[in-house]
């Protein structure tokens, strides 16, 4: 995807008229387009092979294939590397949320939120980001770590290898901050901090931002909120 190039979006539902809701707001906006719809987990993984959108928005409760054995599919899918799951959920702190981050989704949102964050939400995933809101975000990763075999495993000499400025740059980005927000935090460029987490990633075999958190709290970069 080029700066001039539309954010190709997939929508996974179970529902048309939530489907067709969707296309709809996503359609209506210059830099964006609806390049399929999905009723269900296969058709999403099918639709995602076959057009390779920049972004699926993901349902998760879904009859026969549910959106998070669609998203690890996808997650586990080296031909779709760039395609970044954002999961649909009716609840904030639904544990479904836990298991989506844990199968390499790269953010949640609520399905009542406004359409302008919802349109926000999939610019900053396509841009290759977590959507992931500090508060919510520390105690579903906190969850998240706690769980056996929930969180990807930490390799201790890949640690060792990240700079000063990367462990930093990992633990602003485990605390919800965007890179522009790291930018000015650090008085460094965006240009340098993408570079960073970049590194971080390849570092610590992150598949995706958020896959980024869970490694930084589980290998206690930062640590979790207090119960």
């Amino acid at each position: 995807m080029t700066a001039d190039d539309p954010v190709r979006v997939l929508v996974v539902d179970d529902e048309a008229l939530v489907r067709s809701g969707f296309r709809v707001l996503v359609d209506a906006e210059p830099d964006m387009a609806v390049v399929g719809e999905a009723a269900d987990g296969a058709g999403a993984v099918e639709l995602a092979r076959r057009t390779r959108p920049d972004v699926v928005l993901m349902d998760i409760r879904m009859p026969d294939v549910d959106g998070l054995t669609a998203t690890r599919r996808i997650a586990a899918d080296p031909d779709l590397a760039a395609v970044h799951v954002l999961v649909l959920t009716t609840f904030d702190h639904d544990e479904y949320v836990v298991d989506a981050l844990g199968a390499g989704a790269a953010g949640f949102l609520v399905k009542n939120t406004e359409p302008r964050q919802l349109l926000h939400g999939i610019r900053v995933v396509a841009g290759g980001e977590a959507l992931l809101s500090p508060g919510p975000t520390r105690r579903l990763v906190a969850r998240l770590v706690e769980r056996p075999g929930g969180a990807p495993p930490v390799d201790g000499r890949a640690l060792s290898e990240l700079t000063a400025r990367e462990r930093e740059i990992v633990a602003l980005v485990a605390h919800g901050l965007s890179n522009a927000e790291i930018a000015g935090a650090l008085t460094i460029s965006h240009a340098t901090v993408k570079t960073h987490v970049g590194r971080a990633m390849v570092k610590l075999d992150a598949h995706d931002r958020a896959q980024l958190v869970v490694i930084a709290y589980r290998s206690h970069l930062v640590s979790p909120p207090a119960r």
